[in-house]
């Protein structure tokens, strides 16, 4: 075993033991805690390639910090207004949520039928300004306007107006999508409670309702180390995902969605009652990713690394349908005050023939962390009984073994 394997193991290991502790302390347990799954795919023995950092998370990226927030209650019929709420919302800091620093930043979409504010300024600045916030398609709005009353309480705009960059998924299977559960204070407090260490999936923050390949999906997250003599950067990449039909699946280049059939969302409804891009009207999306770097990358570079998601995405089986809202955003916490007033500013970039293994890692974490989401989550009903069961972990690896991997 390798140094590198043996050192993510051992993280593995404390990080479960942590977090198991933490529960047993608690005096009551709530479901905005972040505490991370037992099983990630790395666990089951799924097989990815390259080498992940010690948390196997966007976190392994240097100063990165994540904060989730998850919304759980009632149950039974769809009442507008009070619910079942199955929501929340992530938070992503480039610099941590103490540093207002701008980093570098470039945004793709490879399917549009979704929502990612913000980015006009960030392609035309080529700088990100603040958080990466993602919640569900209809709750965009307030966690836009309360990440601005955040960063005016703290002292953290670079400009007279803010244009803070929040993207979304539909989970309206599962959530009161309508009932706008998502408040102030909930944005607030995925917002103060960002940090650095193991990244919560799953059923977790913006990612709460979300269904993914037919299987309950979320939020996922994986990284990539580059080797030395590729410069020794990082790569790390957080998902939340909503997309993809059953069929479609496939995880480490096996068939799993045409293996694993039962407990398809949807199943029984009237075709104008199923969902636009269901699983029997076509497509379903959306996804969501971030994509972090240590690496020093001008905008137009984070831009063709924010595309390179594509492929990861693919090799997951999704062909970013209709109805699929697909956006992909990059930044690099290298060069730092690359913003500040007056400049000239000094900046470092790596040449364009040296930038071929830091797609191959953003390629390769996004399977990842597509994947971590699946397993990470744990079956959910919600709305008027509707139910998106959780990826089968026995199943999953007996799939594997039958296909030889």
């Amino acid at each position: 075993m390798r140094h590198t394997d043996v050192k993510y193991w051992v993280m593995r290991r404390l990080t479960v033991l942590i977090a198991v502790l933490f529960v047993l302390a608690a005096p009551g347990f709530a479901v905005a805690q972040s505490v991370p799954p037992a099983a990630r795919a790395r666990d089951l023995g799924v097989p990815f390639d390259g080498t992940p950092g010690a948390l196997n998370a966007i976190t392994d990226v240097g100063g990165v910090e994540v904060g989730t927030v998850s919304l759980v209650r009632g149950e039974g019929a769809l009442k507008v207004g009070e619910g079942p709420v199955r929501t929340g919302v992530t938070t992503v800091f480039p610099r941590g949520l103490r540093h207002s620093d701008p980093v570098y930043a470039g945004w793709f979409s490879l399917n549009g039928n979704g929502e990612m504010t913000g980015t006009t300024w960030l392609d035309e600045s080529g700088f990100l300004e603040g958080p990466v916030a993602i919640t569900n398609t209809h709750s965009v709005g307030v966690v836009r306007d309360s990440i601005i009353s955040w960063q005016l309480k703290h002292g953290m705009l670079h400009q007279l107006w803010d244009l803070p960059v929040v993207a979304e998924t539909f989970d309206g299977w599962l959530n009161d999508i309508d009932g706008f559960h998502v408040k102030p204070t909930d944005v607030f407090t995925a917002l103060d409670g960002a940090k650095g260490g193991p990244v919560p999936e799953g059923n977790t923050g913006g990612g709460t309702g979300m269904v993914c390949y037919g299987f309950k999906g979320g939020t996922g997250t994986s990284s990539r180390v580059l080797t030395k003599e590729d410069g020794g950067y990082t790569v790390g990449v957080l998902v939340q995902c909503n997309c993809g039909r059953r069929p479609e699946l496939t995880i480490a280049g096996v068939p799993v969605g045409k293996e694993i059939t039962q407990g398809v969302p949807y199943p029984g409804l009237p075709p104008m009652q199923v969902p636009a891009g269901s699983e029997t009207r076509g497509d379903t999306g959306s996804i969501i990713i971030v994509i972090a770097t240590d690496a020093p990358l001008l905008p137009t570079q984070l831009k063709r690394l924010a595309r390179r998601a594509t492929m990861g995405l693919a090799r997951t089986g999704s062909v970013s349908g209709n109805s699929s809202g697909d956006i992909f955003v990059a930044f690099s916490t290298a060069n730092p005050h690359a913003d500040s007033d007056p400049g000239p500013n000094l900046v470092k970039t790596i040449s364009n023939e040296r930038i071929t293994p830091l797609f191959t890692a953003t390629v390769q974490a996004t399977e990842e962390a597509i994947v971590n989401a699946m397993v990470g989550a744990k079956t959910m009903t919600g709305v008027d009984g509707h139910s998106a069961i959780a990826l089968p972990h026995e199943q999953l690896q007996q799939v594997l073994k039958k296909y030889g991997r």
